[in-house]
């Protein structure tokens, strides 16, 4: 499956933004997704990860209450809805496929990868 991730950019502090990410190749809606990102000098990490009938998602505790994943299984796309963004938000968000029905949070356990999307957000 290919992934094409978009919506970044440049936004105050507080303010909000809404990723998306379109898939193509395979049957979008077979795969586990989750959204991962990455500040400069820093490791990649899991922001968001939701099961292939979205019942089930999952955040850690620095996202919790201020992001929402989402998705639309007939649009092949996944979403990503940011809120009151901080400036420790900033960094490169990815979005990412799996076939495995576990462990979502880890970056071993996804096959597939967008191309980044920039997200700032200044003080």
């Amino acid at each position: 499956v290919q992934l094409q991730a978009s919506g970044g950019g440049l936004v105050q502090a507080g303010g909000s933004l809404r990723l998306s990410c379109v898939a193509s190749g395979r049957t979008f809606s077979s795969y586990n997704m989750g959204w991962f990102r990455q500040a400069p000098g820093k490791e990649r990490e899991f922001v968001a990860g939701i099961s292939r009938s979205g019942d089930n998602k999952y955040y850690p505790d620095s996202v919790k209450g201020r992001f929402t994943i989402s998705r639309d299984n007939a649009k092949n796309t996944l979403y990503l809805q940011m809120n009151i963004l901080k400036p420790d938000d900033t960094a490169v968000y990815y979005c990412a496929a799996t076939s495995r029905g576990s462990f979502l949070s880890r970056i071993a356990s996804y096959d597939y990868w967008g191309q980044g999307t920039q997200v700032t957000v200044s003080s």
